[in-house]
């Protein structure tokens, strides 16, 4: 949304935002005893979230992700509201998340007020709303939803249409993705060119392009700089490892601080620590109403 008439907006710089991920790593290390996250090796999870991925990368292809955008872009199969879809989401357990495995609300609420402590001030609400709100395109996994498998809903995500990465977590089972073999998708570039920019590169279908879809479907009045998020904060290979580069314009490394910002969140706000839901759900809502009609089309 435009700022208000006379409310002067600062927002912050890259080496400030750097700064800022950077504390919040530090605190959570601190916190929660240098526990150990996105642990793909040895975690308590590990046999979930490596099926999870076999699964993942084997059917992620081109035409899959393709197909499953164009259908969902549409949004045309159900009406509801952020919060009755949040409801929803609150049911569903993230196969992929070698973290943690409680339901989704604990995690949205402790990301909304982490970044909230952390980005303090009206200018930086829809920041919030993000914490809040960017793991809501799962309801597709929802069997009263969409009933998707967690294969095609969640997990990092990654380009298709050229060579996969390896980058990406577990890059040995993309051996079985019929796309490594195809010569129109296994080359560096594939059927991109050099600094194509990521709004015109198809990605692994899943909730990260859903939400997105459904925000800018439905006429939301977040930021450039927020939608940007919700779209490529699973897509770790990028902000987390810096691959894909060659595929990226000036505009998205731009937006990269902030995607980086929130990834220091999303990730190190999964502590062990009470969230009392019920005390911050009223200011969730009134950005909610802020930012997004009643109803919407998913």
């Amino acid at each position: 949304m435009p700022p208000t008439p006379g409310l002067q907006m600062r927002l912050l710089s890259s080496d400030e935002l750097e700064v800022v991920a950077e504390t919040r790593i530090k605190e959570a290390a601190e916190q929660n005893l240098k526990a150990e996250f996105r642990n793909y090796v040895d975690s308590p999870l590990q046999a979930r979230v490596q099926h999870f991925y076999e699964l993942n990368h084997k059917f992620q292809t081109h035409e899959f992700a393709t197909e499953a955008k164009a259908r969902y872009s549409k949004l045309d199969k159900k009406k509801m509201s952020i919060m009755e879809a949040i409801e929803f989401l609150n049911e569903i357990v993230d196969d992929s998340d070698p973290d943690v495995d409680n339901a989704q609300i604990f995690h949205l609420v402790q990301t909304g007020e982490s970044l909230r402590r952390m980005f303090p001030g009206e200018e930086y609400d829809w920041l919030h709303l993000v914490g809040f709100i960017h793991d809501l395109g799962k309801v597709l996994a929802h069997p009263k939803v969409f009933n998707e498998p967690q294969w095609a809903v969640v997990g990092d995500t990654h380009p298709v249409g050229c060579a996969f990465s390896d980058s990406c977590v577990f890059p040995q089972f993309f051996k079985a993705n019929p796309d490594s073999e195809d010569p129109r998708y296994n080359t560096k570039f594939g059927i991109y060119q050099e600094g194509v920019g990521l709004n015109n590169v198809h990605f692994s279908w899943g909730h990260d392009e859903y939400l997105y879809q459904v925000c800018v479907g439905n006429k939301c009045t977040l930021p450039q700089e927020a939608l940007y998020v919700i779209r490529f904060h699973s897509f770790y290979p990028w902000h987390n490892k810096g691959a894909y580069d060659h595929l990226c314009n000036d505009q998205d490394r731009a937006m990269l601080k902030w995607v980086k910002a929130f990834q220091a969140h999303d990730l190190y706000s999964k502590l062990p620590e009470e969230v009392k839901v019920e005390e911050v759900l009223p200011y969730y809502e009134g950005l909610i109403k802020k930012y997004f009609p009643p109803v919407l089309n998913w």
